[in-house]
């Protein structure tokens, strides 16, 4: 996920930042050779704290939406910060030049400077705190819509494969129906055969008697009354 990368390269940042932040005071203190080799190291942790930037830059480019705003902040104030230590480390570069000790007033305006960025610091983590709290009442709360989207579609497809079983079933049911009237059809024709077979022999049957009462008749007139 992209914002768990995105708090790693925090994590990254925050510990170059805390080297960092404290090197201006240090050349500020120095000279020759300890003063450039301070500056050399300033210019490394400067340059990786960059490459961090740059990298959460890109975790951001490719984030949720609902974590963009939250990481936009951080980002924005990382950058103001590490320009603000630029600033420091240039200026403790050109005030090295008017004395080799810092003065008295030059020890209170260190003083001030470390107890101003104290509470820079102070409300930075405030920020912070309450960027990390909205982005894990983010988490949660797509936490639990990814829950309810996956009980919907597991209830979905369930009702889908219930109503398949039932379609098959209707399916079956009007196969048979249609099976049954078919038969039925067959069945009223084979009465109607029937029927019509039975009218005719009871007819033949009447013209047999008939026949036989009329020969009956002749042979008794025949035989009485000749």
């Amino acid at each position: 996920m992209s914002s768990e990368e995105f708090e790693k390269l925090h994590e990254i940042y925050n510990s170059l930042y805390e080297e960092l932040r404290l090197l201006p005071d240090k050349a500020q203190r120095c000279q020759g050779e300890e003063r450039k080799r301070l500056q050399r190291s300033f210019d490394e942790r400067h340059g990786e704290a960059e490459e961090v930037l740059q990298g959460m830059d890109a975790e951001l480019r490719t984030a949720p939406a609902a974590y963009r705003s939250a990481m936009s902040t951080k980002l924005r104030l990382h950058r103001r910060d590490l320009g603000k230590l630029q600033r420091e480390m240039a200026s403790s570069e050109l005030g090295i030049g008017s004395s080799a000790r810092p003065t008295e007033g030059g020890h209170q305006g260190i003083y001030s400077s470390q107890n101003q960025q104290s509470t820079y610091l102070q409300a930075q983590r405030s920020l912070l705190l309450q960027g990390q709290e909205s982005l894990s009442s983010a988490t949660q709360s797509i936490e639990r819509s990814q829950r309810i989207a996956t009980e919907t579609d597991h209830i979905g497809t369930e009702i889908i494969e219930e109503l398949g079983g039932q379609r098959e079933q209707l399916e079956r049911s009007r196969n048979r129906l249609v099976n049954t009237g078919e038969h039925l059809s067959k069945s009223r024709k084979i009465l109607r055969a029937m029927s019509r077979r039975l009218m005719t022999n009871k007819l033949l049957l009447a013209v047999i008697i008939l026949m036989e009462l009329g020969v009956l008749g002749a042979v008794v007139y025949l035989k009485f009354f000749r």
